[in-house]
């Protein structure tokens, strides 16, 4: 018996020599060099390269921007239904819609913001449910008989107008009332129901829609986190006393409710093209001032993401911006604003798109020492029908008044005095794509923060975009681009800086098909900087494409033709590329100048929703009517600063 204690003791005082060794020789590691330190303890990897990944693997795609019967437009068009429904069809199942038709998604979405507006919560089921408050006032009773009678658009559109002048009648919905507590409670419990970490994310959100004048400021809110903190708040609106239509406000309140709650938060702003010059300021319209610092300060704090395409339109460019762009006439909402009531003028588009608003940003920086439009983009459906369905052959529209139908395309969808839009003008577009780690709300909503997202106009193509100062043309031979990728530079989102003497940004970039859509035509690089003199400047690179095709004397590239069969709805693969993958060094590069740069991809011609509509019902559409698209994606632009202006 002593004897085998004395063998414990013994082993036991080995184990802590070799534990005490292991720790001094861990110790003298760190006054060895690298060569060395390997020599000496060398290090085989895993056989499985993929051990030890720590870096996202696979985008999630969603939709930020979804609105039901909760929000008061919404119900007026049609919708009937409500939060759980929309959950119920992003993950896939097949439901019911407001206008009567079966209706699925060709594969479920991976994540969802259901984002009714926040002024008005409540608002139609206390109307069309009789209540005798609002019935009692000659608004709330008009709305009332024009919606039981079918003309539940044009009590829309007067819905929405008389917001936008602060005229809604008595008994209007408003936080702290019951009707008000009771739909941001049950939009909350929807949200906490549907969510499945690991397998699908509904987000609790919803969207502020500052609307003065006809004018389109409006951002969602999305919480990282669940009911119990959401729970302790009430959301923001736009109409005083409550609230306000300043987004100067609406960044005091989301700070209030952090410190309050305890919940993270971000805004994600949307629709500038509707805006008629409002959307991304250099003067505020609400006090006549050039921006400060402090708002430069708190719009990149709070919204690190916009919406770049949507139903209303894609909003990346112009024409009148880009002249030189051969792909910036897509998808153009350019008559007005969001009701019509104010006609466009050319001096307004500056403000509203999203490529303008990233080389201000850098002339703002300059200025002010912060860059207030540094966002990541996405794109997402803005869907007031519950149904995120914007597949160009599974359209189901803006509002369940433009489901699908044989007069739906060539009946107004907004109407006015001064200028109609047609339904045919409605886009099929569009949702997010995420590089998360895992499908949860943490992991999502913090790869958004950090601006790891690119947009899609409907399509799930993988696209990746790095940049560095290192890459080489052999990294885009390489089957694990992403694991290069992230070792030798930075994600979509991220930041350059200090380039070494001699050496100018290089990008990775790679983009693979949806495996049911169409062949890539080409990937580009969209470039932006500050020059010597204080002015912005663009040009756009074609970087990779499909086939043998050669830029011409004029450095375009030839079009990739097109395989659609128009009077059936059809394309074939025949022509583009199932995957592009290529290393590009910036040739125009000067180390001293700011700049951005994001990656564009453009798949080969399809059909437009039309199209299929066309062949579908049998009807033939006018000219004017476009029947072909080119649907794409953007990321994230990644920029660079100078060592001596950071």
């Amino acid at each position: 018996m002593k004897t085998i204690r004395t063998l414990a003791i013994i082993a036991a005082s080995l184990t802590l020599r070799a534990f005490a060794a292991e720790q001094d020789a861990t110790t003298d590691i760190g006054t060895l060099d690298a060569a060395s330190a390997a020599k000496a303890f060398p290090a085989k990897p895993p056989y499985s390269p993929y051990a030890g990944r720590n870096f996202p693997t696979r985008p999630f795609f969603g939709d930020t921007h979804t609105h039901t019967s909760f929000s008061m437009d919404a119900g007026a068009f049609g919708c009937r239904l409500g939060p759980k429904d929309a959950y119920r069809f992003a993950k896939g199942e097949e439901i019911m819609a407001s206008s009567g038709q079966r209706v699925k998604l060709s594969r479920p979405l991976d994540f969802q913001v259901v984002s009714d507006h926040s002024d008005g919560f409540g608002f139609f089921p206390q109307l069309m449910g009789g209540d005798p408050t609002l019935l009692a006032t000659p608004q709330g009773r008009k709305w009332y008989n024009e919606i039981q009678s079918g003309k539940g658009a044009q009590a829309a559109i007067d819905i929405i107008t008389s917001f936008g002048k602060g005229q809604m009648p008595k008994g209007f919905p408003v936080p702290g009332t019951s009707a008000y507590r009771s739909a941001w409670q049950e939009t909350i419990k929807a949200a906490d129901e549907a969510n499945e970490p690991g397998r699908f994310t509904a987000f609790i959100g919803y969207e502020w829609t500052s609307n003065a004048g006809g004018n389109n400021l409006h951002r969602n809110i999305i919480f990282r986190d669940d009911g119990r903190k959401a729970s302790l708040i009430e959301p923001f609106t736009t109409q005083p006393p409550l609230g306000s239509p300043n987004p100067r406000d609406l960044w005091k309140w989301m700070a209030m409710c952090e410190d309050k709650s305890g919940a993270q938060i971000l805004a994600l702003a949307h629709n500038g093209n509707l805006s008629n010059g409002r959307m991304f300021p250099i003067i505020e319209s609400f006090t006549g001032k050039k921006i400060d610092r402090e708002y430069a300060e708190n719009r990149m704090r709070w919204e690190p993401l916009y919406e770049v395409t949507q139903i209303k339109g894609d909003g990346e460019t112009h024409p009148f911006l880009s002249p030189n762009d051969e792909f910036a006439n897509f998808e153009r909402w350019d008559k007005g604003n969001l009701d019509l009531t104010e006609l466009k003028k050319p001096e307004m588009l500056e403000a509203e798109y999203a490529r303008s608003a990233l080389k201000n940003g850098l002339k703002l920086e300059a200025e002010l020492g912060v860059n207030p439009y540094k966002f990541g983009l996405v794109g997402s459906t803005d869907a007031h029908t519950a149904l995120a369905a914007v597949e160009e052959d599974n359209f189901m529209g803006k509002t369940s008044s433009s489901e699908p139908s044989a007069e739906r395309a060539m009946h107004p969808f907004i109407k006015t005095d001064k200028a109609t839009i047609m339904g045919w003008e409605q886009t099929a577009s569009g949702y997010a794509a995420v590089w998360a780690n895992d499908n949860t709300r943490e992991s999502i909503f913090d790869a958004m923060k950090r601006r790891e997202t690119y947009a899609t106009t409907g399509p799930r193509m993988v696209v990746r975009f790095f940049g560095s100062f290192e890459f080489e043309a052999a990294d885009a031979n390489n089957r694990m681009p992403a694991k290069i990728g992230y070792t030798k530079g930075v994600p979509m989102g991220g930041d350059l800086s200090d380039a070494p003497q001699g050496k100018a940004p290089t990008f990775l970039v790679a983009a693979l098909k949806d495996p049911i859509g169409a062949n890539l035509d080409r990937y580009q690089i969209i470039k932006g900087w500050l020059d010597a003199k204080g002015d912005v400047q663009e040009k756009i690179y074609d970087v990779a494409w499909s086939g043998d095709r050669k830029p011409g004397a004029d450095g375009k590239l030839p079009s990739v033709g097109s395989t659609v069969d128009i009077a059936n709805a059809t394309w074939t693969n025949t022509i583009g590329a199932p995957e592009l993958i290529a290393v590009w060094k910036d040739p125009d590069f000067d180390a001293s100048q700011r700049a951005f740069y994001y990656g564009r991809v453009i798949e080969i011609p399809t059909p437009r929703w039309t199209a299929y509509d066309a062949k579908y019902y049998g009807i033939t559409l006018p000219k004017e009517v476009p029947m072909t698209t080119t649907e794409r994606a953007y990321t994230s632009p990644i920029w660079y600063t100078p060592a001596s202006v950071k």
